[in-house]
């Protein structure tokens, strides 16, 4: 659990992923939402709703070091710029940020906030959001090819494993769905359930555009899927 913390957080920084880190993705994802779920609801007893949704989307971001909006960014500018596929992971790799991604981060971040600032405070809500996000994403690691020949991803990737492994690592996964489901569940009802569909579905359509246009995946689409899938989620929370 150390090594996903590490590599989902800004804490424990410098521990090694090995192959099991993917399987504490989803138990770090519920931890890190329960834990910005709770900020959530102290800082809307002491601040009025704008002022405690501020304070809580700053803290996110604190809390993940921005990896994921840094792939967020990253991932507009490879996938939604009009590039030949031969360019799209340069554009992705380049560390400046262009007008696709500003505009997609930027979006983002305000849907977030309107989010948080119309919502009452539910951190299991907020736990099961963040415990699926991470879970998908550690699917996604399984299900299509990783486009780069290095990366941050490739230090816990495993070359080949036995049905066996392959049996316990989607029992395992599959279990963090249904955390994040009984999570919802209890923080919103219903609305968390179809809350839950629908950030499965966004994360899924963002797969499918990454495999679509560079032929699978990289560290920085599971970042960007994992934040779109979040703010969808959110959204259907905020509906009236």
């Amino acid at each position: 659990m150390i090594s996903a913390t590490s590599f989902l957080t800004i804490f424990g920084r410098g521990t090694k992923p090995t192959r099991h880190t993917l399987l504490w993705f989803p138990a770090v994802g519920a931890v890190l939402g329960l834990g910005v779920g709770s900020l959530w609801w102290l800082a809307a007893k002491v601040w009025p709703p704008l002022l405690s949704a501020a304070v809580v989307l700053v803290a996110d971001l604190a809390l993940t070091g921005l990896l994921h909006f840094d792939g967020l960014a990253d991932t507009a500018d490879g996938l939604l710029a009009p590039l030949p596929r031969a360019r799209r992971l340069e554009a992705m790799a380049d560390p400046a940020i262009g007008a696709f991604g500003a505009v997609t981060v930027g979006a983002v971040l305000i849907l977030r906030f309107s989010s948080f600032a119309v919502l009452r405070p539910t951190p299991l809500a907020i736990g099961g959001l963040w415990c699926a996000s991470r879970t998908v994403m550690a699917m996604t690691t399984d299900v299509l090819n990783y486009v780069r020949p290095s990366g941050l991803v490739t230090d816990f990737l495993v070359e080949a494993r036995s049905r066996r492994q392959r049996f316990v690592s989607w029992t395992v996964l599959a279990s963090g769905v249904v955390v994040a489901a009984l999570l919802l569940a209890l923080g919103r009802g219903a609305r968390g359930l179809i809350a839950l569909g629908a950030e499965l579905l966004t994360m899924t359509l963002v797969a499918a555009l990454a495999s679509r246009r560079i032929g699978g995946y990289t560290g920085d689409v599971l970042g960007a899927a994992g934040v779109v899938g979040e703010t969808v989620g959110l959204l259907v929370l905020a509906m009236r």
